[in-house]
């Protein structure tokens, strides 16, 4: 094949991969959207997206000499067919996610079986048909690569260099660049479009191809060439390895988004960074094999598996506290989190390495053969992110779960020892040993130091998050997946006890979104009003007892009632009005569990809740407070009164709006207003004692609106375009406006 040709079809492939991985993020990111921000739905996500590349990768290997021989056709515009029609997958997915969302509006609380199985198959049916075209790909434009040429047996190996690449850039741009800018539907038309150009440069190919002479196909090889590379089965080891590198890369990358975010915390670009890394990694390693492969001196499996054996358990030897030091509340340390990213990479550049070669080897040039391997492969990563998420997660520590998916490393390497003489034999079984001695005994992640250190501690782990309660007395703490969510503070008493005392009339029914320690429960509850709590997390409702003594009296009050569920999705399958709706989103403000509830839309839905006086609550940190503009904009937005009133404790701001005036009367009033238990609430970890006193020094330090609104004043946050979430550009540019 010429060189043009070659840099044509490496730059088809390279838009592919940017396509393929625009579409994964968002999709996810959507997904969360619309069925909850748990680990299920990105191990769903991923999952299918590996099923798709699987049995289409399979399939097409096995169609594509039939089509060509039945058509006559080059395989280029089978391939061309393939990108159009995954292009129409980027405005489809949306669509069905939101006719999914409403479907399941009736399917009972999201922590019932019934709704995750019915959650993960409307996932599965919306996404798995692109992903289909997604894997047949690979064995297509192997197809055509062997009517241009006979002698390629590498063709896998440069197709996989290039989509890995732009995989990695479609990753890179996405989280950082794109959205920022065009918002999730802009992005989706980028890719829509790259793979339009995909399809018609495809097109191209095959109408300068021609005609295929009827012996013309991927089966232009001779018939005995052909028949002994299809009576040469993949030997059973080569099969149980492809298999397993796929089930563990992916296993492990569910567990590292759980594992890393007491370092990475949960931003957005936090796990963007994970993904990048495996993909730079994997490219890289792809990239040494064909030159390794190019110079005659490839590496050997027994090597390879030797390297992966250390490998698998580097993540596991960085993760610790002594050599990554951490506070439980805090900032993300870029230095932490540097070396952190960096101990996967010896282990995905390995597997980039590997995998290629292994296929390379065993299907030489021949689509069909290298579809059946790939799809071995990719079968791995599908099976792997379910089990890391509905099996391991909920039962073992992150920990415990890197170690016993880098088993099979091991054991491999075990099989394969023989290759090695005895002392190199000895070298690498005591490299692997030691690693694995030093993960099971000797490293401490940050589980096991709250744990040692931490007193009163006790875990809870669910399908959704570990959940870790440490501490006593007012320094009790909060740990969803390492990252603190909150403490005992009299802030989140007047979460409620503001809005219910600003009523013209006796409130009568609260809703409270996101439970965290159940404070605000409580405070509500001494109202004596309708109270309905919703938390996504099973672990932090069951963890009200440790926060409170008299939460089993909470729980079983008649009028009070906790929901497993998420805030949005609940709003949307209830018919209630409330009197207050309280908001406490969770930390960080750039997640997207926050924006979610910072959106405009969100706002727009919430307001049809409440009553003609009520009042909506929303918490806005003060650390975090370059995001105040554009959460108080998306408020002011869906409300025509607005107020804002500093904490008690000049933690943050409480953000009120209404569809009516929001008439502030005196202290002496709001105290009257408060009945006997409510007051008595409100003084519980106070440090005047006197309530006249609390009150009046939050009516008093009410703050304009124009100041907050007055720099990025146009700035405000929807589902599209979620700005508290991706900030990078603004900040870096330090600009005031995006395009």
């Amino acid at each position: 094949m010429d060189r043009q040709t070659r840099w044509i079809l490496f730059g088809l492939f390279f838009i592919s991969g940017f396509s393929g991985l625009v579409y994964q993020v968002i999709w996810t990111r959507l997904a969360f959207a619309s069925f909850g921000i748990i680990l299920p739905v990105l191990s769903v996500v991923v999952s299918v997206f590996m099923l798709g590349l699987s049995v289409g990768s399979w399939a097409a290997g096995r169609m594509i000499h039939s089509l060509q021989q039945t058509t006559r056709l080059s395989a280029a515009w089978f391939y061309g067919i393939t990108e159009f029609i995954i292009g129409l997958g980027a405005f489809a997915v949306p669509g069905l996610f939101g006719l999914g969302q409403h479907l399941l509006l009736g399917a009972g609380e999201s922590d019932s079986v019934r709704y995750l199985f019915l959650s993960a198959l409307v996932l599965a049916v919306s996404t798995l048909p692109w992903c289909l075209f997604m894997g047949a790909t690979f064995p297509l434009m192997m197809a055509y690569v062997r009517e241009r040429t006979s002698g390629s047996q590498q063709s896998f190996s440069l197709l996989y260099l290039a989509n890995v690449l732009g995989a990695m850039c479609g990753t890179l741009l996405t989280a950082l660049v794109l959205i920022e800018l065009l918002g999730f539907r802009g992005t989706l038309a980028v890719a829509a479009t790259g793979n339009s150009i995909v399809a018609i440069v495809s097109a191209w190919l095959g109408y300068r191809q021609g005609r295929l002479g009827r012996s013309a196909g991927p089966d232009s090889i001779s018939d005995e060439g052909r028949k002994a590379a299809v009576a040469t089965p993949l030997p059973a080891s080569i099969r149980w390895i492809l298999f397993m590198t796929g089930f563990s890369s992916l296993a492990m990358e569910v567990v590292w988004a759980r594992a890393f975010t007491p370092t990475l915390r949960t931003q957005i670009y936090s796990f963007a960074s994970i993904v990048f890394c495996y993909l730079a990694a994997t490219a890289v390693g792809s990239a040494l094999y064909r030159l390794d492969r190019k110079r005659g001196k490839a590496r050997s499996l027994a090597e390879l598996l030797s390297y992966l054996s250390v490998a698998a358990l580097l993540p596991v030897l960085i993760d610790d506290l002594r050599i990554l030091p951490k506070e439980w509340i805090g900032p993300t340390d870029p230095w932490s989190a540097m070396i952190l990213l960096s101990s996967i990479v010896p282990l995905c550049a390995l597997l980039g390495y590997l995998t290629p070669s292994l296929i390379d080897r065993y299907a030489e040039g021949d689509p069909r053969q290298a579809g059946k391997a790939y799809a071995l492969n990719v079968l791995g990563c599908i099976i792997g992110p379910l089990i890391a998420s509905y099996v391991m997660l909920p039962r073992m520590s992150e920990r415990h779960a890197l170690i016993l998916l880098s088993l099979p490393f091991l054991i491999f390497w075990f099989l394969q020892r023989r290759s090695f003489s005895k002392s190199r034999r000895w070298a690498w079984g005591v490299a692997a040993t030691g690693a694995l001695t030093c993960s099971l005994f000797v490293t401490e992640d940050f589980e096991q130091r709250v744990l040692r250190l931490g007193k009163n501690t006790v875990v809870r782990r669910d399908y959704a998050a570990s959940v870790i309660s440490v501490g006593e007395g007012r320094g009790r703490l909060l740990l969803v997946n390492g990252m603190g969510v909150t403490v005992l503070s009299p802030v989140t008493k007047y979460m409620v006890h503001l809005p219910l005392a600003l009523q013209r009339d006796n409130p009568a029914s609260v809703l409270i979104i996101c439970f965290g320690m159940g404070t605000t429960h409580r405070s509500s509850l001494s109202w004596d009003v309708k109270t309905t709590s919703v938390e996504l997390i099973p672990g932090v409702r069951d963890a009200f007892g440790f926060y409170h003594e008299d939460a089993d009296e909470a729980v079983h009050n008649s009028k009070g009632r906790i929901i497993v569920d998420d805030g949005r999705r609940y709003l949307m399958r209830s018919s209630e009005q409330y009197d207050a709706i309280v908001l406490d989103p969770p930390p960080p403000v750039m997640a997207a569990g926050s924006s979610l509830l910072y959106s405009v839309e969100f706002y727009d839905l919430a307001k049809k809740h409440l009553k003609p006086n009520g009042v909506l609550e929303t918490w806005v940190p003060y650390m975090n407070l370059r995001m105040a503009p554009p959460i108080v904009r998306s408020i002011c937005d869906s409300f025509p009164h607005v107020r804002c009133f500093r904490s008690i404790e000049s933690g943050g701001y409480h953000v009120l709006g209404s569809m009516q005036p929001i008439n502030v009367p005196d202290t002496e009033e709001i105290v009257r207003r408060m009945p006997p238990a409510a007051r008595k609430d409100a003084l519980e970890w106070s440090l005047s004692q006197n309530l006249n006193t609390d009150i009046n020094k939050v009516l008093t330090n009410e703050v304009p609106l124009s100041s907050i609104l007055r720099s990025n004043a146009s700035f405000r946050i929807t589902d599209d375009r979620p700005l508290n979430e991706y900030y990078l550009v603004r900040q870096i540019l330090g600009s005031r406006r995006l395009p």
